[in-house]
């Protein structure tokens, strides 16, 4: 599996002045959400996640139940769980590509054969309902989706996620759907859990990206089949048996605090999109789809240039001390670029865009 050097925790954040590689609003600090934990006691919490954050993530939700969440460290724990407890050698995974690294590699460990539908951006990112059904074979065990997406921060209609999730319950296939990014929803009203529509779905999200907060590690799963919700807790107890007692009293404080804190990082994601719109169309080598949620965006180098990614990757951090999310890290050629809007202030945005749209016309060969 590959590994996440390039990522700004592993460079450094001192290094980078420029963050347009985060795919979160920005990190907030602990004295600034009030919260005291004086009354935690450190021992082990309840594996399924405490019975507050669990009501605090469905407290808007219909046709779901406490029972039906379980808390991990973060969404990606909660992917590694999906996968090696659903999946085989002997079973088959669809999977839509570009992806979280999670949603690819692991599937690929387990030795699972799956059939990858690759999303075009010459097709606006689309997701094709053909495109999905010509994927299944007789063992499928899985379809895994991520809605909002990411990298590209499109979304899919509902009638298509409908369709498939129909469809899907009818054959005992069952649906994972990242939902990381759903409270991130900047143009649209937020939207029910995909898992409270049937049993055979599993929606995933946390508290990362929505609320500025990856380091209390926080996400869940959520699964209405309550067999598999047990084999999902047998998993989470082989690795950790509970989470941080700490993280999850944070998590809750925010999470009943969410409709005081969410407004204000809509707003800023507004802000920073339409200078983000504003500069991409006004760019001669550059492209984008527009992103529908989330703070994330996918930006094409136009095929007609040529590129010189190791230049580019050097002047970028070496000399303009920017940083982007780069193609690779999604299975996509290095003429592709993740941009996070929803992480820098206004104007280091701005100028973190300057400065990589130097570093591209620099490595243009």
């Amino acid at each position: 599996m590959p590994i996440e050097i390039e990522s700004p925790e592993e460079l450094g954040y001192a290094t980078i002045r420029y963050n347009l590689a985060e795919s979160s609003v920005r990190d907030v600090l602990f004295a600034d959400l009030n919260v005291s934990l004086n009354d935690v006691v450190l021992g082990y919490g309840a594996h399924r996640g405490r019975d507050d954050l669990r009501l605090a993530i469905i407290a808007e939700e219909e046709n779901v139940a406490i029972e039906n969440v379980l808390v991990t460290t973060g969404a990606a724990m909660a992917l590694f769980i999906v996968h090696t407890t659903l999946l085989s050698p002997q079973d088959h995974l669809v999977v839509i590509r570009p992806n979280y690294g999670t949603n690819l590699e692991t599937p690929k460990a387990i030795g699972c054969p799956t059939t990858i539908v690759d999303l075009s951006f010459e097709n606006g990112f689309a997701l094709e309902i053909s495109d999905i059904f010509n994927a299944l074979q007789p063992n499928t065990k899985l379809i895994s989706l991520t809605n909002p997406h990411n990298p590209t921060g499109k979304c899919f209609s509902d009638a298509l996620l409908a369709q498939i999730i129909e469809f899907a319950t009818r054959r005992g296939i069952y649906v994972l759907i990242d939902e990381t990014y759903r409270q991130l929803n900047f143009k649209s009203p937020l939207k029910p859990y995909w898992a409270t529509f049937s049993d055979k779905v599993i929606s995933v999200s946390s508290m990362s990206k929505a609320f500025g907060v990856p380091g209390i590690r926080t996400g869940w799963l959520i699964c209405k089949d309550k067999t598999l919700m047990n084999s999902f807790l047998a998993a989470k107890e082989q690795v950790i048996l509970g989470n941080s007692v700490l993280d999850e009293a944070v998590a809750t404080h925010i999470l009943q605090r969410k409709s005081e804190l969410l407004p204000t990082n809509h707003r800023h994601i507004r802000q920073n999109y339409q200078l983000l719109k504003k500069w991409i169309d006004k760019q001669e080598l550059l492209e984008w789809q527009a992103p529908d949620a989330g703070c994330v965006c996918f930006i094409r180098l136009k095929k007609e240039f040529g590129f010189d990614f190791t230049l580019f990757q050097k002047l970028l951090y070496e000399d303009y001390q920017t940083l982007v999310g780069f193609g690779h890290w999604f299975a996509q050629p290095d003429r592709y670029f993740r941009i996070g809007f929803g992480y820098p202030t206004s104007l280091e945005l701005m100028e973190g865009l300057s400065r990589f749209a130097k570093a591209v016309e620099e490595s243009i060969i």
